[in-house]
């Protein structure tokens, strides 16, 4: 394991220029990205990112890590903007799509930023906010019709240790904040993806993903275009878009979250039986699926095995530290576990006294190792609590399963993980069982505070469409369906039944909304 973090290491200090341009360079006449406008090569991407560069640039010899927020729709403008702001000594600040102002203006103005970069959608929003701040602002269509620059980032010495990116957390628990990555820190997570899951130039991948997470830009686009695949980008996610980009037969590898994998299969399962057999045909032609950003039902990964032949790999990350934990590419996937260690990642769990746990006992998961981030922007004291002896303390909690060393998750240690009459308990443990239920297609479970038992197990479920006349759930019959299949303990004793569950844009449940639910004049039936 050393040995593996040296080596990388090595690559990443020993790098006085940006690596990913070199990369390009040496697949210039490849196809790098395929999007709605038509297909893009290397020599393309890195003729537009020079533009970019240059126009940021304005005359001057470097940003010096100012930072430049773009908000552009996937496809190849995105990643123009992304290098160009790179290439110019900038910190790109990637905007999320479909974010109302005020968010907008929270991210842009946490993190300083000296200038905006939109495309025509995005204009309207931004517009406004850039005149009211006296921000620069650049359209991506203006910077597309100037004239090609000349070698715009030559004479910029970009080391690996500067600042490149401010991606915000979920804010799944609190306030979000930007976490700062270096350019060695993003090289060290693409170069140990791209090892571990064998990226080649022979590969093409299909993003579906928002551009504004770890899980689009690094896992798919950044290690597509450090390979010298194709990234094939779609606007937005689509089910039956995804399903034809797979029909079409090149697609090699393909990763989501899954909430896109559920309504993948919903889309499937409305499909005639010839459709049917041909997307399941196709989607087995590819030789690697992964599921991420939020723990996969195990129920979920049974149907989709049954649908593609493909036992999805799960993974483990998070903005922090970009990938962290995979199951293999070649070799067993242990349903419900997240696999073991990367290459060049150090793992340990630890327990409240910060001591290593024994396989089998619960630990907080701690992180070390190139790939893990630099900072909080702007927040020296969350920075400084984060980290205990030079390990980043994910705020996760699991246990390493004896029998195979596979880490299995229990979910955000203060949110997941609930204390109940003496008793630590795992949501996510409790909500695959709930799916289980007949009526049940979606849950999520929170603690409720108690003066008794500490915390109470409460659930919020969505009910199957389609349910008979009389088919109806409540928690009597949940308590008494649940009992046959966990401990007493961990059954519910609060429920509440919703339409839909509160997701962020990545998919994953709002917990402190949907524990919200039932601290709002003690909504849904419980008991005693």
């Amino acid at each position: 394991m050393w040995r593996r973090r040296r080596k990388v290491w090595r690559v990443i200090r020993g790098t006085s220029h940006l690596p990913f341009i070199a990369q390009a360079q040496r697949h210039g006449r490849q196809t790098a990205v395929v999007d709605a406008q038509g297909a893009f090569t290397y020599n393309d991407l890195l003729d537009a990112s020079s533009r970019v560069a240059a126009a940021l640039l304005a005359g001057r010899e470097d940003l010096h890590e100012e930072r430049v927020a773009f908000l552009v729709t996937p496809g190849f403008p995105w990643v123009a903007a992304q290098w160009g702001i790179w290439r110019a000594g900038g910190v790109a600040v990637p905007l999320p799509l479909n974010s109302a102002g005020p968010e907008l203006e929270y991210f842009i103005d946490d993190t300083g930023a000296s200038a905006l970069v939109w495309d025509a959608q995005a204009a309207p929003v931004l517009a406004p906010i850039a005149a009211a701040r006296s921000i620069r602002a650049l359209s991506y269509e203006q910077l597309s019709a100037l004239q090609q620059a000349e070698s715009a980032d030559s004479h910029i010495n970009i080391n690996s240790e500067r600042r490149a990116m401010i991606l915000y957390t979920s804010g799944t628990t609190s306030r979000p904040k930007g976490v700062v990555t270096t350019h060695a820190n993003i090289t060290a997570q693409i170069m140990s993806l791209v090892e571990a899951w064998e990226w080649s130039a022979n590969d093409r991948i299909l993003l579906c993903l928002p551009l504004h997470h770890v899980h689009g830009i690094i896992n798919v686009v950044s290690c597509a275009l450090w390979s010298g695949a194709t990234c094939q980008m779609l606007r937005r996610f689509d089910a039956n878009a995804v399903w034809d980009a797979i029909a079409g037969g090149s697609v090699t590898l393909f990763m989501a979250v899954p909430t896109i994998y559920v309504k993948l299969i919903a889309a499937w399962e409305k499909a005639s039986p010839e459709r049917r057999a041909l997307l399941s045909q196709a989607c087995a032609r590819l030789r690697l699926m992964v599921s991420g950003s939020a723990a996969l039902p195990v129920s979920t990964l049974r149907r989709w095995k049954e649908i593609s032949g493909h036992t999805l790999l799960e993974r483990y990350g998070m903005t922090e530290i970009g990938m962290a934990l995979s199951n293999p590419l070649r070799g067993e996937r242990v349903p419900g576990s997240v696999g073991t260690p990367l290459p060049s990642v150090d793992v340990q769990l630890v327990g409240e006294d910060g001591v290593p746990v024994a396989p089998g006992t619960l630990g907080e998961i701690e992180v070390r190792g190139p790939s893990v981030f630099l900072e909080y922007w702007g927040r020296p004291e969350a920075t400084r609590v984060a980290f205990r002896d030079g390990w980043f303390r994910t705020g996760d909690t699991a246990v390493i399963e004896s029998e195979n060393g596979v880490y299995r998750i229990f979910g955000r240690t203060n949110i997941d993980v609930l204390k109940t009459g003496g008793h630590k308990v795992s949501a996510l443990e409790i909500e695959d069982a709930l799916r289980e239920h007949p009526a049940v297609a979606e849950c999520a479970v929170v603690g409720v505070p108690d003066a008794e038992w500490g915390e109470r197990v409460a659930a919020a479920v969505v009910l199957k469409e389609g349910l008979k006349d009389g088919d109806v759930l409540d928690l009597p019959s949940l308590r008494a369906w649940a009992k046959e299949l966990m401990a007493a303990h961990k059954v519910p004793s609060r429920l509440v039944v919703v339409d839909a569950l509160p997701r962020n844009a990545m998919g994953k449940v709002m917990k402190p909304s949907v524990a919200a639910l039932f601290r709002a004049g003690g909504a849904g039936d419980s008991v005693a």
